[in-house]
């Protein structure tokens, strides 16, 4: 993996944030670790939702040919607006 570095540049309500963030006060003693923090959280984020939607898809994955039913885009809408209701 290449290491390297990465400049951003942020004004007005991020810059403001990024500092609330670090220093004395703030969870970060600089910038770069909230930047990180930021990143690692994003990826958790993200491997959480494949994680969840692997889990709500296995059941389907395992399932035969013959429990699956046809049903047309309008089916979907149909069924979604009521649960939505």
């Amino acid at each position: 993996m290449a290491s390297g570095s990465i400049h951003v540049k942020v004004s007005g309500k991020l810059q403001d944030h990024n500092q609330q963030q670090v220093g004395h006060d703030g969870l970060h003693g600089n910038a770069d670790e909230h930047i990180r923090a930021l990143i690692r959280r994003d990826l958790q984020s993200r491997d959480e939702a494949c994680d969840m939607l692997q889990r709500e898809l296995a059941p389907a994955m395992r399932a035969e040919d013959s429990e699956f039913v046809a049903v047309s885009a309008e089916d979907v809408i149909r069924r979604n607006k009521r649960r939505q209701a």
